[in-house]
């Protein structure tokens, strides 16, 4: 049988690259076989170096929210390269993107980056500095980058203390790491009640998508889990930080923001806001952003930060990004749900689908619903494994990963969704095959 391209690509990769892949999730680890070498992309595709175009339901992992290669965002690109790609000084560029960025959320001063790793980073040694405490609380299952101290797991009975969940990590680095159960309130009043007055912040996905889409549960009280958590967090003297790298500007104009109107102290971005260059930002109230140098002692610095051309890519996806995008999304994103749902119950596959806004994710499982970690990760794996690649195979890319949303852009259309859907009842019985 002849060796395809992606094939021969990835045996080069992996003599030159820890695994072929330069980030984890792409090496196919988790549902097998030979990851797709990409070749280009445009609009709602990708056409892998074999000539193979599919249907694109990852779109670079969240940020292409208008499709690959705009037209608009590709001219605005070409103009600020041609005058240089890098000063390593202030342009008009960064200034315009923070001010869209602030006109979009509830933050009052920004600082922009070069990944959503270092946002999450910077902003933890923030509140540290402007607490005058070292203690963290996160959530088991929300991924905030691989910053040491927050790649931990979580430990049996209420709000543990991280142990690293990777080699490299010191004990020492997430010894003042709480790891509790996403959407448990009992836990996160534990971990108060014994650490309070050493915790500096919570952080948590504002709506988790890292161990796929698990909505901020809504109380007893009315209130959801975010609602609760800067309440919590503020009854101690502690901030409350959202992580919204995934869901800033994609699940609705002002992401999970925008659907909940919960204001966090101190937030993040990425993705979206870097138009598909590597770009993301920090950012909150003006009283604790001033503890950042130049202003305050809290050092933070990076080379490349607020680069030119990657600030244009943002700024002018973000200027295309409307209301109208978003609800055409919203209603692109109901259409494939439906469809899935109804293809996977023909074929008598148990599962729950989940969303934030438009963001979504399907879980092969029993259960009603999956609330935390420890439920995605019930979920039976094998029969995602078998979808996927009964969709991939007939055109339809997914991430290579149960543990992910889909994505979706305004540039998907009807002729996509009638692919998606055409590719969803034999994928629904290698699914149900699998189980």
């Amino acid at each position: 049988m002849q060796t395809s391209r992606s094939e021969e690509l990835f045996q080069r990769a992996q003599q030159v690259i820890p695994g072929g892949v330069n980030s984890p999730v792409r090496a196919f680890r988790s549902v097998g076989g030979t990851p797709r070498f990409i070749a280009r992309a445009s609009g709602p595709y990708l056409y892998d170096v074999d000539g193979n175009k599919y249907v694109d339901l990852i779109c670079s992992w969240g940020p292409m929210l208008l499709g690959h290669a705009h037209p608009e965002v590709l001219a605005a690109i070409g103009r600020a390269a041609a005058e240089g790609t890098s000063y390593g000084a202030p342009t008009e560029a960064e200034v315009l993107l923070a001010e869209e960025i602030i006109a979009r959320t509830p933050i009052e001063q920004v600082r922009l980056v070069n990944s959503g790793t270092e946002a999450t980073m910077s902003v933890l040694r923030l509140a540290r500095g402007a607490t005058g405490r070292d203690m963290v609380l996160k959530f088991a299952g929300c991924y905030h980058g691989h910053v040491d101290s927050l790649l931990v797991q979580a430990g049996s009975g209420v709000a543990t203390l991280g142990i690293p969940g990777t080699p490299g990590v010191p004990a020492a680095t997430t010894a003042d790491t709480i790891v509790c159960d996403y959407n448990d309130r009992a836990q996160v009043l534990a971990a108060f009640a014994e650490h309070g007055d050493r915790i500096a912040c919570v952080i948590t996905e504002a709506a988790a998508g890292n161990m796929g889409v698990v909505p901020p549960a809504v109380g007893a009280d009315g209130k959801n889990f975010n609602a609760f958590l800067a309440e919590t967090a503020h009854a101690h003297g502690a901030l409350f930080v959202s992580d919204e790298v995934m869901t800033g500007f994609r699940v609705s104009r002002s992401g999970q923001y925008g659907l909940d109107g919960v204001q966090p102290d101190l937030m993040t971005f990425g993705k979206v806001m870097g138009g598909g260059f590597p770009a993301a930002a920090f950012g909150g109230r003006a009283d604790l952003m001033a503890h950042l140098s130049p202003v305050g002692e809290v050092y933070q610095a990076g080379t490349l930060s607020g680069n030119p051309v990657a600030s244009t890519a943002g700024l002018t996806t973000l200027r295309l990004a409307t209301e109208e995008v978003y609800a055409r999304l919203d209603a692109t994103s109901a259409t494939v749900r439906e469809a899935v749902t109804a293809a996977l119950s023909a074929a008598s596959v148990p599962h729950v689908i989940q969303r934030s806004g438009n963001l979504f994710s399907v879980f092969f499982t029993d259960a009603a619903a999956v609330p935390d970690y420890t439920a995605a990760a019930a979920q039976h794996t094998g029969a995602y494994r078998a979808f996927f690649h009964a969709m991939l195979e007939r055109g339809v890319y997914l991430a290579p990963s149960a543990f992910e949303a889909w994505f979706l852009s305004a540039a998907h259309g009807d002729a996509e969704i009638s692919r998606i859907v055409d590719a969803l009842p034999a994928a629904a019985q290698a699914a149900a095959a699998a189980y």
